[in-house]
């Protein structure tokens, strides 16, 4: 141990800084930028409907509105994640804000289908430069333990009151103005927030990454993710689905290029995902569970949405304040349990519970039906995933860099992204096919071209789709519990200290 770290060069020792004095101003605006994120993301779900009937989006289509997002969101975040330590993270979060803003001006004044998808994709082009600079800049600015977790808790509120504010504003823009403002709003946040980067946040040159880029790594990486992305949409797409030929080549296509992307990142100098970020069991159980859990609930908000305005009837502001308890369980979770807990007890101890509780409250939205009450069904069920999600994600949001070299942060926090995001888009393909799977079977056997029947057939298939995820939670609970055994210093900052690899032999000191 004394001789493996006496050979480390001063370069890889933990270096104390002082606290940045703007580091709280600079909180703000980093968290408004993930505000406008989340927040995109629940005002283009509540805008959805009505921006499909005006543009005449078919369907089968309507999913690519969020698909074609997370396909560049997703695909794109390891090589964001990396750039911002090579580029810095404030020029990238800067960036990332004023191009996020112009692809949201492009989708507000689309006067067609192809428009609106080509603007959603290059939202997610430039939102994989701002998310992981933002979540990079936040743990490299708070480097005490006590202030890094209250500015996790911080950021995790504010980003779940992003959801709120989006499913309020997503509605009262659709109802009394225009869909177009769902996505036309987000230039206000995004120019609130480069102002305050400009003027607070203030980069340090420590611990920046000086390698060059990996570029057979941002190849292979991108279309791999892509391909299995792409490959889970095909699956649910009417006239192709799980045996169609197009389906079989993305999955093995994507299995053929992430395996030649492990094996490059392997043997370069320079790779665009250190090995050494993934293998910490504790990141990477958390990459791992995170994402399984994702899986599980993002394709329940775009149900949800549809089972409200369509079967209950109700209009986009009542459709957002009737999510509003989910969001209220979210902010709870994290503010009151999670970023209160998260530094005095291991983290497996609130996100393994953390997930149940979600699938708790999953299971309270198994019992759907074309009349089921609010109050007994959608409030419950809503609270429990609000609340369990809410408690997993600090803990888990902190562990992403979990002692992780500085140079490295970056697409660290970028690999906690790209769980969320491909998590998010394989969730929506996958059980939008069982729904739409289930909705078909559904039909057949009770009469085809019975009106009467089309409502519950649309709701069982909602239901077949909702246990799956209950199971997906649980699964997810399992590997929290096997592969994170972090104590409670997980909130230590970034510093590359003991007991991670350190250096570019990548030599481990002692395992945790």
């Amino acid at each position: 141990m004394g001789t493996v770290m006496s050979n480390l060069s001063k370069s890889d020792q933990p270096v104390q800084l002082e606290p940045d004095p703007q580091r709280w101003k600079a909180l703000i605006f980093i968290a408004i930028a993930q505000l406008m994120v989340v927040l995109d993301a629940t005002v283009v779900n509540i805008a959805l409907p009505h921006a499909q009937v005006d543009l005449h989006i078919s369907d089968a289509n309507r999913q690519w509105v969020i698909t074609a997002y997370s396909l560049a969101f997703g695909g794109l975040l390891l090589f964001g994640g990396r750039i911002s330590d090579l580029w810095g993270r404030k020029r990238t979060f800067i960036l990332g804000l004023v191009g996020f803003a112009a692809a949201s001006a492009l989708g507000g004044a689309a006067v067609n289908e192809g428009m609106l998808l080509g603007a959603r994709a290059l939202q997610g082009v430039f939102g994989a430069l701002l998310a992981p600079a933002a979540l990079s800049l936040l743990a490299v600015t708070f480097t005490e333990a006590k202030e890094r977790a209250a500015a996790f808790g911080i950021f995790g509120a504010i980003a779940g009151a992003g959801g709120a504010v989006g499913l309020i504003l997503g509605g009262v823009l659709t109802q009394y103005a225009n869909w177009r403002w769902a996505l036309f709003v987000n230039i206000f946040f995004a120019i609130i927030a480069a102002i305050g980067a400009v003027l607070f946040i203030h980069e340090r040159e420590e611990g920046r990454n000086r390698d060059r880029l990996d570029i057979p790594g941002v190849l292979l990486a991108t279309t791999g993710l892509v391909a299995l992305v792409y490959g889970f949409t095909k699956a649910s797409t009417p006239g192709d689905g799980w045996g169609a030929p197009i389906t079989i080549g993305m999955f093995i296509a994507s299995a053929v290029l992430l395996a030649a992307f492990v094996l490059v990142e392997s043997k370069v100098k320079a790779p665009l995902l250190p090995l050494r970020v993934i293998l910490n069991r504790n990141r990477g159980g958390v990459y791992l569970s995170l994402g399984l859990a994702i899986i599980g609930m993002f394709g329940l908000f775009l149900f949800l949405t549809y089972y409200l305005q369509q079967v209950k009837g109700y209009t986009p502001v009542m459709t957002g304040v009737a999510f509003l308890p989910m969001i209220g369980g979210m902010i709870a979770g994290s503010t009151q349990i999670g970023a209160r807990l998260m530094n005095r007890v291991p983290a497996r101890l609130l996100m393994g519970p953390g997930f149940l509780v979600a699938a708790v409250g999953m299971l309270f939205l198994t019992q759907l039906s074309v009349g089921s009450s609010y109050a007994a069904v959608l409030l419950p069920g809503f609270l429990l995933l609000g609340l369990g999600m809410g408690t997993a994600f600090m803990p888990a949001m902190s562990l992403a860099t979990y002692k992780v070299q500085p140079r490295d942060s970056g697409v660290a926090s970028a690999m906690i992204n790209t769980s969320q995001q491909i998590g998010g888009s394989i969730g929506t393909a996958l059980l939008s096919t069982i729904a739409v799977n289930a909705t078909s079977s559904y039909i057949k056997s009770h009469g085809a071209g019975n009106p009467a029947l089309l409502a519950q057939a649309q709701v069982h298939g909602y239901v077949a789709a909702i246990w799956v995820a209950v199971g997906i939670l649980v699964i997810a609970a399992g590997l929290t519990f096997a592969l994170v055994n972090a104590g409670r210093d997980a909130v230590a900052p970034p510093t590359g200290g003991a007991g991670e690899e350190i250096g570019e032999a990548s030599i481990p000191v002692i395992a945790h």
